[in-house]
């Protein structure tokens, strides 16, 4: 079966389910996926009752897929992401923001929890730009004509009308937004202060393990892009350790502020 018809068989089991014209699909990162819960008249699919869907296998990933109204908007949201780390190849990491372009999305809110060079924890940064240092691409195979060109422009992949209307939002709650570049790895290691004064020399603001490669399968789709950082920890360097159940408590500490500024975005975009 093709990576074409794949998304096909996907996209009409959803369909099948009630699942149809969600105007935004939202990935919702570490700790993050309890704004999901907030969805109205919600349709709840299990990834392990999807066709050709990953599976999530990191703690505050709920694996779950949720579709209704928030904030006035259709969304599709998924309660956890698929990693390169965990093994997925990057057809299966990307392949929900496919299928959200095929069910008809028209954009997509991806969030992450990350680690600061530029910002502390508690931060939530908006991504204004990407640094791909997974040493891998989304795209190298056969391209799907039907989704995008064969050498996208990724000038604009968090697209800048989407940004201004978040800073509008931001400003309008009095919440403090940072925004920078998100360097994305592959881990499942963190970094080492060493790789870290490089990624910072190179202008990262950012750094985590996901990310990127939904972002260019987005534009690759013609998907406009908001992304959002949880700043959970300080980067390799800047404080002693750094360990996943840090990165879960920070997201706890901040998830109202995040779930806000989120629904107010939606309504606004």
């Amino acid at each position: 079966m093709t990576l074409m018809d794949k998304i096909k068989e996907t996209a009409a089991f959803l369909q099948d389910k009630g699942i149809s014209a969600p105007e935004f699909g939202l990935i919702l990162g570490s700790g993050l996926g309890e704004l999901a819960e907030e969805v109205e008249n919600a349709i709840v699919v299990d990834y392990a009752d999807i066709p050709n869907w990953g599976q999530s296998t990191v703690v505050g990933h709920a694996g779950k897929l949720v579709y209704g109204n928030l904030a006035g908007r259709k969304v599709l949201a998924l309660q956890g992401r698929f990693h390169f780390y965990e093994g997925n190849p990057m057809e299966v990491v990307t392949f929900p923001v496919r299928v959200m372009k095929a069910l008809g999305a028209t954009g997509i809110i991806v969030t992450n929890a990350a680690g600061g060079i530029e910002f502390g924890p508690g931060s939530l940064m908006l991504i204004s730009d990407h640094i791909n240092m997974t040493g891998q691409h989304p795209l190298i195979g056969e391209n799907l004509d039907e989704f995008g060109p064969r050498f996208p422009d990724m000038s604009d992949a968090y697209t800048g009308a989407y940004r201004a209307r978040a800073r509008k939002v931001a400003a309008e709650l009095e919440l403090e937004l940072q925004e920078g570049v998100y360097l994305g790895v592959t881990g499942p290691s963190y970094e080492t202060p060493a790789e870290i004064r490089a990624f910072r020399t190179l202008g990262a603001s950012a750094v985590g393990m996901s990310t990127v490669p939904e972002v260019i399968v987005a534009a690759h789709s013609g998907l406009k892009v908001l992304g959002i950082s949880a700043i959970t920890n300080f980067a390799a360097g800047f404080q002693e350790e750094l360990n996943h159940e840090e990165v879960v408590e920070v997201t706890q500490g901040i998830k109202e502020n995040f779930k806000n500024f989120v629904k107010a975005v939606l309504a606004e975009l």
